[in-house]
């Protein structure tokens, strides 16, 4: 059973008006509990209710007309995952999905940055031309959130507002579109498993009406129900490892829906270039007392500050057939076991 703990709100529209109270809950409920609801961001909920709606018509296609943009025709991992074919801690997770990222020519292989790999054209399905336009729109709206978001966490934390800005020149966005099928239990225990996001943060819209997020908050889980018009937001190991752990990248699991149901969701993760770094923090002592340092990623493997070392490594383990069929030589690489 969960915890009933209910996440913090923090309002984005007084953050961007420098309230000093919200700077300092934005503060806490980071370096605290790692989530929270995010009002005041300004994208309209009838956004969602359109790429959402969209999504349901993509997902109700024949299985072998959603199979024509499969994630294994793709290099760059793009595209459709069938059901059960993404996993998370070695465990299959329960859902189906489109993976969207940023729209872009295939790039030349480059051993010193073996991320390369990774950028590339989308696939969409043309039963659905809607969906393109919602998708790039809410990735559009949603990035431009996450980058008022980043600027007062720096405030927050004592940098100047632009502190993250030139890592995010050219960021690595990517939006999945999930489905979660209802199932009798027998099927798999995790819609998605036990994990922390690799990237810098995470603004997620789950399907109001629906449940399953779950958090991890003092070793319980607790729930996370949606709430209309509002992200639920979490920042990834990336501001973990610029702050030395004073902020806080959460462990979170998806359960799948009761029988006979089904759930939609739209994780938005907004990312700095594969190339880049992002700038540490220099902490006012106050704060650096309360750093815990960095730890391991959620396999108990190395965290890297190059984000496109870890957004390769999660693409490798999460998708083990496009890694095999595209980069066996990937999987030999020290630096992405």
């Amino acid at each position: 059973m969960a915890a009933e703990t209910e996440l913090p709100t923090i309002d984005l529209a007084a953050l961007d008006a420098g309230d000093p109270a919200e700077l300092r809950a934005l503060r806490t409920a980071t370096h605290g509990l790692g989530f929270f609801y995010l009002t005041g961001h300004g994208v309209d909920a009838d956004a969602a209710d359109a790429l959402i709606a969209a999504a349901r018509e993509f997902f109700m296609l024949p299985e072998q007309r959603k199979r024509a943009i499969e994630n294994v025709r793709s290099p760059h991992f793009r595209g459709y995952t069938v059901l059960g074919g993404e996993r998370t801690q070695g465990r299959v997770d329960w859902r189906e999905q489109l993976d969207i990222g940023a729209e872009r020519s295939a790039a030349a292989p480059d051993p010193q940055r073996p991320w390369r790999v990774l950028d590339g054209p989308n696939q969409w399905p043309a039963e659905v031309p809607r969906l393109r336009g919602a998708a790039l729109e809410w990735m559009d709206r949603a990035g431009a959130a996450g980058m008022r978001l980043l600027r007062a966490w720096a405030v927050s934390l004592g940098a100047s507002a632009d502190h993250f800005d030139r890592a995010f020149a050219d960021p690595d966005p990517l939006l999945k579109i999930v489905r979660y099928p209802g199932h009798d239990g027998t099927v798999s225990g995790q819609g998605v498993g036990g994990h922390k996001d690799v990237g810098a943060l995470t603004l997620l819209y789950p399907e109001p009406g629906t449940s399953g997020l779950q958090v991890e908050a003092d070793g319980r889980w607790i729930d996370a129900p949606p709430r209309r018009g509002s992200f639920i937001v979490n920042i990834g190991e990336l501001l973990e490892v610029a702050t030395d752990g004073y902020l806080k990248a959460t462990n979170h699991k998806v359960l799948p829906p009761p029988d006979g149901s089904d759930r939609i969701s739209l994780p938005f993760f907004l990312n700095p270039g594969f190339d880049q770094k992002l700038p540490p923090v220099e902490l006012v002592p106050a704060l650096a007392s309360q750093a815990r340092g960095v730890g391991q990623d959620s396999h108990g493997g190395r965290l890297h500050a190059v984000y496109g070392l870890n957004a390769l490594k999660s693409r490798l383990r999460a998708h083990p057939d496009v890694a095999r069929r595209f980069h066996q030589d990937l999987l030999e690489l020290p630096d992405l076991r």
